[in-house]
């Protein structure tokens, strides 16, 4: 089964819901290839709590597809993390809801369709109508700002891809995972693409609208990277940025990241005060050797041990009453 995330749009508001999007449903089934087509009815479609791909209510049919591995939920799961290392940058949250239903009802407010996704994330939460408790439901609720559909033994484009289109989701992800599975088709090649929904349709896209200037070739590195690295890190201030800066918000606007900022701050104020009063010590006894005509080697005086946690008094008194440098270091080891 594909692995799905939800992203949200660009939009200032939010993805509109499309009561219109639940009589679209009423077409002959697609395809799904890599699952199994399994009798679910209508009763057992209101309590169903397993896995799926689809369920058609007008066939009562639900495809299922292999149990899920590692490999099918890691790219979900890395993307949930990239996600919230962007929001921390933006300065405000990003909803992710792992896996729940996609639902559509008929006029007769009957379930008539369910897609279901592994993650679900919205982009402004704090404006969209989120999802109820047990399913995103079309016309009911906004829809996701980016569904991400993982093709580890799947072809979303057989089927799954057209009924995103139909219902109206406004952009599609879908990642081919590096790690192969033996049973992916070999013409699929790892990678990322983007659906961007228009007029005409979907079109594929090398970066996302959602998340402005995150191409589809940085998603899938970050995506199958064994821990983040400095370049996707790089990238994610990047798009977080971009995404503050349309929003007016940044990371002091993300209570840890202010938290950690402060502290960061703090750090660095404290290590140059100390480094300051080091350099305040050295240059002061400098000085004084130097005023009274004693002449004073270029590391001066790095090389007295402990020199830079002596009291102040101690040095200004050696300071002032040595015969030379070497007379000034000999002061300060026998404690005078």
């Amino acid at each position: 089964m594909g692995i799905k995330a939800a992203v949200r749009s660009k939009a200032p508001g939010p993805a509109r819901r499309s009561g219109s999007a639940v009589l679209r449903c009423n077409r002959p089934a697609p395809e799904f290839p890599g699952c199994t087509p399994v009798r679910l009815t209508h009763e057992e479609a209101e309590t169903f709590e397993g896995r799926l791909e689809y369920w058609d209510g007008a066939t009562s049919t639900a495809w299922v597809c292999e149990p899920t591995s590692p490999y099918h939920e890691e790219p979900s799961e890395t993307l949930s993390e990239l996600l919230a290392l962007i929001a921390g940058v933006r300065g405000s949250p990003i909803k992710r809801y792992g896996s729940m239903d996609l639902l559509a009802r008929g006029a007769d407010g009957r379930k008539r369709a369910i897609l279901q996704a592994d993650q679900s994330v919205y982009l402004h939460p704090a404006r969209a109508v989120l999802p109820g408790a047990s399913a995103m439901e079309v016309g009911v609720h906004d829809f996701p700002d980016v569904v991400l559909e993982v093709d580890h033994t799947t072809d979303v484009r057989r089927g799954k891809l057209g009924l995103y289109r139909a219902w109206g989701f406004p952009e599609i992800w879908v990642e081919v995972p590096d790690k192969r599975a033996r049973s992916r088709a070999r013409r699929r090649e790892p990678g990322l693409t983007i659906h961007l929904r228009s007029a005409e349709g979907y079109r594929e896209s090398d970066s996302s609208r959602a998340f402005p200037g995150w191409t589809a070739a940085e998603i899938h590195a970050a995506m199958n990277e064994p821990v983040v690295s400095e370049r996707t890190c790089a990238v994610l201030e990047r798009v977080g940025a971009a995404l503050g800066a349309r929003e007016g918000t940044g990371p002091d606007d993300a209570p840890l990241f202010r938290s950690q900022r402060h502290q960061g701050f703090e750090r660095g104020f404290e290590r140059g005060r100390t480094d300051g009063l080091r350099e305040g010590r050295a240059e002061m006894a400098r000085e004084m050797l130097v005023s009274r005509g004693i002449e004073v080697s270029a590391d001066f005086p790095a090389d007295v041990p402990g020199f830079f946690d002596l009291p102040v008094h101690r040095v200004a008194r050696a300071a002032a009453a040595c015969a030379s440098e070497a007379d000034f270091r000999e002061r300060l080891l026998r404690g005078e």
